[in-house]
């Protein structure tokens, strides 16, 4: 992973990036009211407890997070993300900036792209969430290391047909209602017979109260009827 290419790329941070496609679907869609985070769990055993499946987690009370790629590589960077808004309540006394959260963990990812002996992480992780000053922002980083601010997007295998649905049909002033339906329909599209609406796991952080928090799948069915 800390060779170049003859043609000056790095093979394993590309590597990774593929391995991301191939991972479940995960949204965020930055709203008037707040930022929503979707993903589908996509459950490949009907044995398996859909509730132990966890691609979205809580970072702050301001902030949190979808996985797309290697949920064991995603939950290490989740803990190393929560600790630091740990210690940066701690140590200042308020809540942490989501730059630089973003910004701590897209340097922990551009490390292990330089390592020998290491890979790099083979996930993508979505940050949503407010700041104190009420900005909504929503983060993606990648397994090189860089991160890129959204209005709207997409990581994993659905990405480039649900990316196509939100470039065209998103817009800033939308509520958070109106977000869960885009989100829904543009799932819907991309996965097309696999898609189930109890697979999804959904999350928003609310600009009214800047807390995170999970919506339930009953909440969703009654918004799409």
């Amino acid at each position: 992973s800390t060779m170049f290419s003859p043609d000056g790329r790095l093979l394993q941070v590309e590597y990774a990036k593929k391995t991301i496609r191939q991972g479940s679907t995960a949204i965020g869609i930055v709203c008037k009211d707040g930022v929503l985070l979707i993903t589908d769990k996509r459950i490949s055993n009907n044995l398996i407890v859909s509730e132990s499946v966890e691609k979205l987690f809580q970072i702050d009370d301001h902030i949190g997070s979808a996985v797309a790629g290697f949920v064991s590589d995603g939950r290490v960077l989740v803990e190393k993300a929560r600790v630091r808004a740990q210690q940066h309540k701690v140590t200042y006394g308020g809540p942490i900036d989501m730059l630089e959260l973003v910004k701590y963990i897209c340097d922990l990812k551009q490390w292990f792209t330089q390592v020998g002996g290491a890979r790099p992480f083979g996930v993508s992780l979505l940050f949503g969430g407010i700041d104190e000053d009420g900005d909504i922002k929503l983060f993606v980083t990648e397994p090189s290391g860089v991160y890129f601010q959204y209005k709207a997007t997409a990581v994993g295998e659905g990405e480039i047909e649900v990316n196509s649905i939100l470039d065209k049909e998103y817009k800033e002033n939308m509520t958070m209602d109106s977000g869960i339906k885009l989100a829904i329909k543009a799932l819907s599209r991309a996965l097309g017979k696999d898609f189930d609406i109890e697979r999804l796991s959904a999350a928003k952080v609310e600009l009214s109260s800047k807390k995170f928090k999970k919506i339930d799948i009953s909440d969703i069915k009654k918004l799409i009827k």
